[in-house]
């Protein structure tokens, strides 16, 4: 697969209006539906919020496949599940 290709994510969350831990719980939750292998995207707030979340799923092993800025307050993160 070329860089250019978009990966077709699992499943999605919007949790851009939620805060800590709330926003790292449901992310977990979601990332817990999944089959090894599976890709969840999500959108959260720029900042600590997406600055935390990428080094807790890491540290749990998962793979952050992409990360965009969606305007000026977001940000769109996929993640691989781990095996």
């Amino acid at each position: 697969m070329s860089m250019a290709e978009a990966i077709v994510s699992d499943k999605f969350i919007d949790i851009s209006e939620e805060v800590c831990p709330m926003s790292f719980v449901l992310t977990k939750l979601a990332i817990d539906e999944l089959s090894d292998g599976q890709v969840l995207e999500l959108i959260c707030q720029a900042g600590e919020p997406v600055r935390n979340i990428s080094i807790q799923l890491k540290e749990e092993g998962h793979t952050i496949v992409s990360v965009k800025k969606e305007g000026e307050k977001h940000f769109r993160l996929q993640v691989r599940k781990n095996f």
